[in-house]
């Protein structure tokens, strides 16, 4: 299987690795079954997050004694440092560690550096020369905080949304990563669920000798389809390559990634699926997308306060009422009959 380096840090790990977001979402037990059947497979970096519930606790659990056989990169959305030392403490408790691999400043909107006046970038050296974390690293949705950061020599590595849906400009970050020996960490290579066909999104990946994947995982029917790509993995050919090609023109111009840093919405719409609801009902099975339940959420989008919360909030810069309005009006069209899914 192929090995993927992160930049300076030297983590070097199979070309597959285990993205622990979806997992609070699954029961203790049955988490704990999924990641061991991950190291068994192969598997051998983990990312998780203090924002992901009890993500971390399921880490703990299920690789408690076996610290030093796996890769562990977690997260802080702190904005101070005394809330930074809080979560760290906390994250190495659930863990059942005494040190992170890579430790990373969560969905930031600003690069943090020394001398800044935020302390923040002071926090991860500190952490770092008490032996708790490893290496220092970012995630980020805007493209040029992601730059900024890339660009500071401060990180070890970067974590962004990477797929075959990805404009040049992330394609750019990718190669500029490379020229600073900066590990790419590509969170959302499905696209946030738009992408359905993972032969492809891994023959994509495969493209990259500086990035590595992280799948975001839930049910062992997932794993077990990635663990397959392990030894048995898609290349790029004049298939996929023509398939790629369709997906970005169907797919091109502004739409929702569904990545939920829109919400809550004061007047409760699940903006994450409402504002891509066009783009499901076509890519996914349509049956979950057309039930009461989904419609009631629909029509919630009648009552939007165009108070333009969600749109200071989205880290793709989109007009989110204007997306909910697109969505809600083709919502009716494929309830009325008039549009076929």
């Amino acid at each position: 299987m192929k090995q993927i380096t992160l930049g300076s840090t030297g983590i070097t790990v199979s070309q597959n690795a285990f993205g622990a977001l979806p997992l609070q979402r699954t029961e203790m037990d049955e988490a704990v079954k999924i990641l061991h059947h991950a190291y068994d497979g192969g598997m051998r970096f983990f990312d998780t997050a203090r924002a992901y519930s009890d993500s971390e606790e399921k880490l703990g659990k299920a690789f408690e004694g076996m610290r030093d056989k796996i890769f562990i990169a977690t997260k802080t959305m702190a904005k101070t440092p005394e809330e930074f030392r809080k979560q760290l403490e906390t994250s190495l408790d659930l863990l059942k560690t005494d040190y992170v691999d890579i430790y990373q400043f969560h969905c930031v909107d600003r690069c943090f550096s020394p001398g800044d006046g935020t302390g923040m970038y002071e926090c991860m050296l500190e952490a770092k020369a008490q032996g708790k974390i490893r290496h220092i690293g970012v995630t980020a949705h805007k493209i040029q905080v992601a730059m900024d950061c890339v660009e500071s020599g401060l990180y070890e590595t970067m974590q962004f949304p990477f797929s075959y849906l990805s404009s040049e400009k992330e394609f750019e970050l990718v190669n500029k990563c490379r020229e600073k020996n900066v590990g790419f960490i590509a969170m959302k290579g499905l696209a946030g669920g738009l992408i359905t066909r993972s032969e492809a999104a891994m023959a994509f990946m495969t493209q990259f000798d500086n990035v590595l994947p992280i799948w975001g995982i839930q049910h062992d029917r997932e794993l077990t389809e990635w663990l397959s790509y392990m030894d048995n993995t898609p290349e790029m050919n004049d298939e996929i390559t023509e398939f790629i090609k369709l997906e970005n023109e169907e797919l091109s111009g502004e739409f929702c990634r569904g990545c939920g840093y829109c919400m809550p919405c004061p007047a409760g719409i699940l903006i994450n699926n409402c504002a891509r609801m066009a783009l499901m009902l076509r890519r996914a099975p349509s049956r979950f997308w057309l039930t009461e339940e989904m419609q009631a959420e629909m029509k919630k989008i009648e009552n939007c306060l165009h108070c333009g919360q969600c749109m200071k909030k989205c880290p793709y810069e989109l007009n989110t009422p204007q997306l909910l309005e697109k969505n809600y009006e083709d919502y009716k069209r494929v309830l009325a009959g008039k549009v076929t899914v």
